[in-house]
């Protein structure tokens, strides 16, 4: 991909770009390709080590060692048991690229306080991996423990929602 760096280091009124300019633009910066998954079903768990929340994952083959991919996962949690919490956990193949630490901050990557009415959650993450080949993408979640399960796609034991997770290679 042609990165824009023929372009100037700051424009000003009355700039006007080169052919060659332009064509450096249209290179940079753009989203190559996009793949998302999305659970409808319910998961839950009492483990406090992270389990793979199932139907959550989404492979990608980014078409250029260089490339980024931006990963966007959404979805609605809950806790069964007051002053617990669910830590998630991002990870990219084997390797882990995003976790919470389940500590009592809530600025923790991913993490979702405890409370047993349910929350959403957002996450999202420019990652470098460095490969042409499948890579995949998954969600993983635990409990913090005191007996306490954690729901995915359930608001009540009769109410449910749905997650997603969506990667989006982006040119270098």
């Amino acid at each position: 991909m042609a990165t824009p760096t023929s372009l100037p280091a700051t424009f000003v009124a009355g700039n006007v770009l080169t052919a060659a300019q332009m064509n450096d633009l249209r290179g940079a910066f753009r989203i190559l390709q996009v793949a998302s998954t999305t659970k409808t079903d319910q998961f839950s768990t009492t483990s406090t080590s992270f389990v793979d929340a199932t139907g959550l994952s989404v492979s990608i083959t980014p078409t250029a060692a260089t490339s980024k991919v931006f990963v966007i996962v959404t979805g609605l949690t809950r806790v069964s048991a007051a002053n617990q919490a669910i830590r998630m956990n991002l990870v990219r193949d084997s390797t882990d690229i995003a976790q919470s630490t389940g500590g009592s901050s809530l600025n923790q990557t991913i993490y979702i306080g405890g409370a047993v009415n349910a929350r959403n959650y957002t996450a999202t993450l420019l990652d470098s991996p460095a490969t042409t080949s499948a890579t995949t993408y998954k969600l993983q979640v635990a409990s913090t423990g005191g007996g306490a399960t954690v729901y995915l796609n359930e608001t009540t034991a009769t109410v449910g929602a749905i997650s997603t997770i969506t990667v989006m290679e982006v040119s270098a």
